[in-house]
């Protein structure tokens, strides 16, 4: 008997009211804007239900959706990517709905790739921006909050590693960055640079290690003070030219951290997913991992894998 078969397998769906996998097509759904969606039967439980594919209950066109969250990064204003659709969607979005995109799927996909470990090489930079960011959400109202975006590249991929939106510009706040770099590095990094704030050189000795013996660090931290004449940052300076130019246009981070935080998140994806690179001529992601993305539409393709 040959135990070699050439039939597919079919993916078993999960029920979403009892997790089970004894399940079976049922009808298609029709939606006004979303077209047919497959409908699925439980078989233990009787339920049906529709699979998640991340749009789930959305009422708008997933390629609408990713389309806005694409020219959101490319420097269009969410109301004139409004203005945008008037022309082409009859069934419109106002600018906040459009906000809300653009903060929800990038939380979504940035949960699936801060877990994805790269080839990078020995050298890592990690640096800070300071932003303003209007103390309240309310129009007129007198306040701003000084925060800082903290972030780290790779030097041989420029794949940009981690980074997160802070408050303040504190050591445990680095460390976060820090210990994430270290993760997807996978222990590749023997050398850090930083520029010259002392909190720097906590951070490397809490994640990286420091040998009592003979009193140095497990890594190399390379301090470049470019007014003393150590050197450039040139790389994660080049990086952070990119990233003034589309939030330079920012009327401020209103009111939330958090949101503040999913919408640095999505750059990061559009830095490392999305948008070429000049030098490299590819997107970093494609030298720095063995992830494979094969449609046009990225954002779509990543949020089905995050999804999943």
């Amino acid at each position: 008997m040959n135990n070699k078969t050439n039939k597919k397998q079919e993916v078993k769906n999960v029920c979403s009211s009892c997790d089970s996998t004894n399940t079976i097509k049922w009808t298609k759904r029709k939606t006004q804007n979303r077209g047919m969606i497959q409908r699925y039967k439980c078989k233990d439980c009787g339920k049906y239900f529709t699979k998640d594919d991340g749009f789930f209950r959305m009422r708008n066109n997933p390629k609408k959706i990713t389309c806005a969250i694409d020219l959101f990064y490319r420097g269009v204003s969410t109301r004139k990517v409004q203005e945008h659709f008037q022309s082409f969607y009859p069934h419109n979005s106002s600018n906040v709905t459009i906000y809300n995109w653009v903060v929800k799927y990038s939380k979504m996909i940035s949960k699936f790739t801060d877990k994805i470990k790269i080839n990078g090489g020995n050298e890592i930079q990690v640096d800070e921006v300071e932003y303003h960011r209007r103390e309240k959400h309310n129009k007129g109202t007198k306040g701003v909050c000084k925060d800082w975006f903290i972030d780290s590249i790779d030097v041989k991929t420029r794949y940009m590693i981690s980074c997160n939106y802070f408050k303040q510009r504190t050591t445990e706040n680095i460390n976060v960055v820090m210990k994430r770099a270290k993760y997807k590095t996978q222990g590749s990094v023997t050398t850090v640079t930083t520029d010259g704030f002392n909190a720097y050189i906590k951070s490397v000795k809490k994640t990286f290690g420091y040998n009592k013996k003979i009193h140095e660090f497990n890594v190399e931290h390379n301090v470049a003070i470019a007014s003393q004449g150590d050197g450039f940052n040139i790389y994660i300076e080049r990086l952070h030219n990119s990233l003034r130019e589309r939030t330079k246009t920012f009327r401020g981070f209103h009111g939330s951290v958090e949101s503040a935080d999913s919408i640095m998140k999505g750059w990061e994806i559009f830095y490392n997913f999305i948008r070429k690179h000049q030098t490299l001529g590819c997107c970093p992601y494609q030298i720095a991992t063995d992830l494979k993305l094969e449609s046009s539409n990225k954002w779509l393709e990543l949020i089905g894998m995050a999804k999943e």
